[in-house]
């Protein structure tokens, strides 16, 4: 009897945990053939002693499939569903406490704590009308951290990209707004000037903008989600033994 394979179509059948499992397993081995089989037995549901009974063409078609999927582009969900509850983002980013703030900048920039992230950004709607809704009052982020592991991976990447996004455009709104003031406010200017200098000896207002500037983007390094980047080499290479 065959062992039935459940191959994955989409990152919206894909748990949170599965790919947290995967990331683990990549970090800590470098044993590719040993991924190769990790990597069908996580994402396909298969059991270990099922895994080494597939063909090796069969595996690398596998592999290929799922570099695939990983390169999909994802977009920011504000609901979904976990079996029968539906959770909701955040209404209003205006509103949030220092409590949810600090929650998901603690753990949204680690795959392995991202699930207690979404336990903050997404909570169980209360009362919804149309595209409005509201969520129930943030308690902190054990509540339903170990239910959000199984959150779809799209909707995990795609609220990933969103806050990298808002970060960004809040960095870059405030260099711009600090630009503008430096240029009419010698106070403000001569202030930066000197705080600048007492720690690079100098360079220039000019200059000293542009390193902020850089300093600051760096900060916002998006979350490499790619799933192509771990799968083993030895797998991509399926055009030469074909």
């Amino acid at each position: 009897m065959k062992a039935e394979i459940q191959i994955p179509t989409s990152l919206s059948e894909i748990p949170l945990v599965n790919y947290q499992k995967f990331i683990k397993l990549v970090e800590n081995s470098n044993d590719e053939e040993l991924i190769a089989q990790k990597t069908i037995e996580i994402f396909c549901g298969l059991k270990m002693h099922d895994v080494i009974k597939i063909k090796w063409t069969d595996v690398k078609d596998l592999a290929i499939h799922f570099n695939n999927l990983f390169k999909q582009k994802t977009e920011f969900k504000p609901t979904f569903k976990i079996e029968s509850i539906e959770y909701g983002f955040i209404p209003n980013l205006e509103e949030i406490t220092f409590g949810e703030y600090v929650d998901i900048e603690h753990n949204i920039g680690k795959i392995e704590t991202f699930h207690r992230a979404m336990a903050v950004m997404y909570r169980p709607i209360t009362k919804k009308k149309g595209d409005k809704y509201q969520i129930i009052e943030y308690t902190g982020a054990d509540e339903y951290s170990d239910f959000m592991k199984y959150a779809p991976l799209d909707v995990v990447m795609g609220a990933s990209l969103f806050f990298w996004n808002l970060g960004n455009d809040l960095v870059q709104a405030s260099l711009t707004y600090l630009e503008k003031e430096m240029e009419t406010n010698q106070e403000l200017k001569a202030t930066f000037q000197n705080a600048l200098n007492s720690q690079n000896n100098g360079g220039g207002t000019i200059v000293s903008m542009h390193l902020l500037k850089e300093t600051l983007q760096s900060l916002m390094t998006l979350p490499d989600w790619g799933l192509e980047s771990a799968l083993p080499t030895l797998l991509m290479n399926d055009k030469k033994t074909k």
